[in-house]
């Protein structure tokens, strides 16, 4: 099971119903949360969740709105006794973009662990989140993010048992570890059938569609992209800015057949959000407007 929640849905100024860019995804007990805009952590509050599980905080750029609430959140992080490591991903120059944040945070207890992002691809697994960080296109250096929940094949009990295995073993086995059984080496892909779908969000602001996007939203459950601008005459400043429309995230959606589309990460000049996704909809139906507190629960699916 997967929580997911937007604690942010803003692009560029704050407005009193929006706060700046986050997103927060629970898993088995640990907090992962993308970007870190103003207001993050009352975003946070205001959604009825503690800063203290939070164990990874991946950010897509440094532009100030989407890292200009890091110091606060960490002292926040710090106020609610959190004590183990926090691990803090980003593009080239992390460590220096961090540190210097902290010049009004310098005092934390716990230690923070940088994963600086090096390729325009990268693959890494912490805290059992299968991440695929991506670069994108936009005016600086940025890069989205798919988060994704494997699910092992089930357990396959008639060959267990036709392997003579006690009940004892089976779930070291369902864990994947190897065992010895009477002078006999076991190891799981023996008794297990073969992985079974998992869950996959992908998100991604400030770009334009790029094909790296596409591919990486692949088959998401939800995709949870910008969509700075929907009138119809900001095309040309959306291409500029290096952003997204409504449209053209939704044809990214539809591109990446995903199961759901959000939309953040609005322009404070726009108004009247909903009269446009009725056009949005057409290109791709299931898609959503983003809200804060937006919140949706992920579980595996039936078989």
């Amino acid at each position: 099971m997967l929580d997911v929640c937007l604690l942010g849905t803003a692009g560029m100024m704050p407005l009193p119903n929006r706060w700046l860019t986050s997103c927060l995804f629970r898993f088995n007990g640990e907090g992962l949360l993308i970007d870190c805009g103003e207001g993050t952590q009352v975003a946070l509050r205001e959604a009825g969740f503690s800063p203290n599980p939070i164990s990874v905080i991946c950010l897509t750029h440094y532009h100030a709105d989407h890292v200009s609430g890091l110091p606060g959140f960490l002292l926040s992080m710090g106020n609610s006794d959190r004590t183990e490591p926090v691990t803090i991903v980003g593009p080239k120059g992390l460590e220096r973009v961090v540190n210097s944040l902290r010049v009004i945070a310098p005092e934390l207890p716990f230690e923070i662990k940088f994963h600086e992002l090096q390729q325009d691809e990268e693959y890494f697994e912490i805290f059992g989140y299968h991440i695929h960080a991506f670069k994108v296109n936009h005016n600086v250096l940025c890069y989205g993010y798919s988060v994704d929940i494997p699910r092992k094949g089930r357990f396959d009990v008639e060959t267990a048992q036709a392997l003579g295995l006690p009940v004892k073993l089976w779930n070291p086995l369902q864990k994947g570890n190897t065992v010895e059984f009477e002078g006999k080496t076991y190891t799981p892909d023996m008794v297990m059938g073969a992985a079974r779908k998992g869950l996959k969000v992908t998100y991604c602001t400030d770009t334009r569609p790029t094909k790296s996007l596409v591919e990486a939203a692949k088959g998401s459950d939800l995709l949870i992209c910008e969509g700075m601008y929907a009138e119809e005459d900001k095309l040309v400043k959306a291409k500029q800015n290096k952003h997204m429309t409504f449209y053209e995230a939704a044809k990214v959606a539809k591109d990446a057949d995903v199961n759901e589309l959000w939309l953040t990460h609005f322009s404070p000049s726009m108004t009247g959000h909903k009269r446009y996704m009725k056009a949005v909809c057409d290109i791709f139906p299931q898609a959503k407007l983003g809200e804060d507190g937006k919140f949706v629960e992920l579980d595996f699916a039936e078989e």
